[in-house]
């Protein structure tokens, strides 16, 4: 009974359950609607068991349906796990990659990584995607993205965790505020002001809420922003001061800008980045000499940032 299931009726029921709808589960498979019903069907007379379930709420993946669709996506990741390395074995660098990317970095770094990609492997298509950060890894594992660029650690122990570079958090006030007259700012000075921050969609959000935490500052949780830029122009405004990446300051703040960025006096603070794959990826290799060349840009570009040794570096220097 077994021997008739295929590899495509498993990526069919793994794209109904992430898409919760049969057309869109289609679109992303590539085939038809009356196409994908079929895969279903032969899916689940092959199996002996009812998977999928269909109303007018929706669609819904049945108990064996769920159980079906975790089993379904270890073996779809194991045999693109044997793709990514025959492909990488055989050309490198080359290929597609479906990079997913923080909406709070992603703008800042990758137009300069972008660059050097295309110049050096032409052959390579970098496929990115901005999604909400702690949606990211949920999606990673889903097979929605081959890599991930994000703050570290990783929850997941499914994950392989490459480390990128440390990126500062700067202090950010409007130009008017009596801080922006200083060059070197205390931690003593946050006591007690109020400072902005992203919603909690966004792991800035838990970093700046503990910094605060530690300095005596002021959460402001009723003037939540949903972007850098939300936040930096609310700081303009007065209504708060707040922490910026580095990688945001550097590319977004300059002369005459309504904010000033300040780093803090014998503080170092910083969010730790990072890419992020399965572990189940045959493309480790290729992902890691793509974490380089990311650390060569840092390095080169972006000067503030304490970029990470990569394996072999740490490997030599241990000897």
């Amino acid at each position: 009974m077994t021997g008739n299931v295929t590899i495509k009726q498993l990526q069919c029921l793994l794209a109904i359950e992430q898409t919760e709808h049969f057309r869109r589960a289609a679109e992303r498979c590539g085939i038809t609607q009356p196409s994908l019903s079929a895969q279903i069907a032969n899916l689940e007379e092959a199996l002996g068991v009812r998977l999928v379930e269909r109303s007018r709420a929706g669609v819904a993946m049945t108990p064996e349906g769920r159980e079906v669709t975790l089993r379904a996506r270890r073996i779809t990741d194991e045999l693109q796990g044997i793709v990514d390395f025959s492909a990488g074995a055989r050309r490198g660098l080359q290929g597609t990659i479906r990079l997913g990317s923080k909406p709070t970095l992603g703008p800042y770094l990758l137009p300069r990584v972008v660059s050097t990609l295309h110049r050096e492997y032409p052959d390579l298509k970098l496929y990115i995607r901005e999604s909400e950060p702690r949606h990211l890894e949920q999606e990673l594992l889903g097979g929605m993205h081959d890599v991930v660029l994000t703050q570290l650690p990783a929850a997941s122990t499914d994950i392989v965790e490459e480390p990128l570079f440390q990126e500062p958090l700067y202090l950010a006030v409007a130009s008017d505020h009596e801080l922006a007259k200083r060059e070197d700012i205390s931690v003593k000075a946050l006591k007690g002001l109020e400072v902005l921050s992203l919603t909690p969609a966004f792991h800035l959000h838990d970093q700046v809420h503990l910094l605060c935490e530690q300095f005596g500052a002021r959460l402001m949780r009723d003037y939540e922003g949903t972007s850098l830029d939300a936040i930096r122009q609310m700081t303009g405004m007065g209504m708060g001061a707040t922490f910026l990446p580095a990688l945001y300051a550097r590319s977004e703040i300059g002369a005459g800008s309504e904010v000033v960025a300040r780093r803090l006096k014998g503080r170092n603070i910083a969010r730790p980045i990072g890419l992020l794959w399965r572990k189940s990826a045959g493309a480790g290799e290729a992902y890691r000499k793509l974490a380089e060349i990311m650390r060569a840009v840092a390095r080169r570009y972006f000067k503030d940032v304490a970029v990470q040794d990569d394996a072999s570096d740490r490997k030599r220097r241990s000897k």
